[in-house]
């Protein structure tokens, strides 16, 4: 009797340790591990900005032309050259313009001899006439001799003052002829570097038709950024931001300016409007070039050493506020994140947001410096895994 309870225990010991392991291994093959991807609170620079696309051009520049027609005698400088301003660039065939200066001084010269004629005629003239009315008195000569002594005198005088009338208009003659040899030497207006040079030596320029350009000087030592910025960040810039843009070729370099012109007037660009605005940079080194295109940003707020989040981190949840009137009721967001603490249980935080952007958010109080903040769960189950991020609850937060 003894024999067979002891037996029956054993089954039954047995059986419950069979039922007990196979529940275990039942529970080991459905178990589900959640492991929470974290990220840690730091300190740093965050900003939030407009960007847009713009190119880079010279901040003043001058098309250098011709006021007289001639060939290009001589080309003293080069694409790229730069030169101050006064600096010969190029010279033209002077030897018209020389002539038609000589020959305007010829001109002035015999004027001049002919007015000295007519100084000594109207001297002499003068005199006769002045004897002739003291003949007149005494019967000694006859009234036709002084008229005609008279009309003599008065046709001099009057021959004098259309020879001064022709002096001044061949003195301005001279003027021009000598101001046209001088326009034979064009000179550097301002300085800068040169960025054009269409004409050649031995290249004839018209003046008559139009105003050829010989060459460009640009001032490239500061640089004018265009940028085009869309009607729907227009309204968030204004006159004195500060901004920044890189460049293709130097993505990790910035150039910082000011916001100097926002233009009224848009361009329509692929059926989307578009406005100018502007601001100038310096550019010592000469690094930057025309029609650079260049990456902006506008800076609309910024904050230093603030502590930092992903966005990806951040859950919201609205609540109601009554009005004084307890008539009405308006919504607000609740911002809050979950943070793992050093036992691994997940704690959910309220915080205080500051700026933000479409990476980053900063967070004025809340959190400390090196809280792990959960950014995503991976769930695994058996030998798959599954990555994913925070769920979303019915008010726009996140449960997991």
């Amino acid at each position: 009797m003894i024999r067979k309870r002891i037996k029956t225990l054993i089954i039954l010991i047995l059986l419950i340790g069979l039922c007990v392991g196979g529940y275990y291994y039942w529970q080991s093959l459905n178990k589900t591990d959640v492991q929470y991807i974290v990220y840690p609170v730091t300190r740093g620079e965050i900003e939030n900005t407009v960007n847009a696309v713009g190119t880079v051009q010279p901040s003043e520049y001058v098309d250098v032309g011709v006021q007289i027609s001639g060939q290009i005698q001589k080309l003293h400088v080069k694409t790229g050259q730069y030169v101050a301003k006064g600096f010969l660039l190029a010279e033209l065939d002077p030897t018209i313009h020389e002539a038609k200066l000589n020959q305007a001084n010829a001109n002035l010269d015999v004027l001049k001899a002919q007015l000295k004629t007519k100084y000594a005629l109207l001297k002499l003239y003068s005199k006769q006439y002045r004897r002739y009315r003291s003949l007149l008195r005494s019967d000694a000569i006859a009234q036709k001799d002084v008229e005609q002594a008279e009309s003599q005198y008065e046709t001099t005088k009057a021959e004098i003052d259309g020879i001064n009338a022709q002096i001044k208009q061949s003195e301005a003659e001279l003027e021009i002829a000598q101001t046209n040899l001088g326009y034979t030497k064009i000179i550097a207006p301002m300085s800068g570097s040169v960025v054009s040079l269409p004409t050649r030596e031995g290249q004839t320029l018209n003046a008559n038709q139009q105003t050829p350009v010989v060459l460009r000087i640009a001032n490239m030592k500061t640089v004018t950024v265009w940028a085009q910025v869309s009607e729907a960040d227009i309204l968030k810039l204004k006159v004195g931001q500060s901004a920044y843009f890189t460049v293709l070729g130097l993505p990790d370099k910035r150039w910082k300016g000011t916001l100097k012109i926002i233009y009224p007037t848009p361009e329509l660009v692929n059926n989307a409007i578009f406005y100018n605005v502007l601001f100038e940079v310096p550019n010592d080194d000469q690094i930057l070039r025309i029609q650079m295109t260049v990456q902006v940003f506008f800076i609309l707020e910024k904050t230093i050493n603030s502590l930092i989040i992903p966005i990806s981190a951040l859950q919201f949840a609205e609540k109601k506020l009554k009005k004084h009137d307890k008539t009405k009721k308006i919504r607000n967001k609740t911002s809050f994140v979950y943070i793992q603490k050093k036992d691994g249980s997940i704690e959910r935080r309220n915080i205080k947001l500051g700026i933000k952007n479409s990476i980053l958010a900063s967070v004025e109080s809340g959190l400390n410096k090196g809280d792990m903040i959960v950014t995503g769960i991976t769930k695994k189950k058996g030998k798959s895994s599954k990555k994913g991020g925070l769920s979303r609850s019915k008010h726009g937060g996140r449960y997991f």
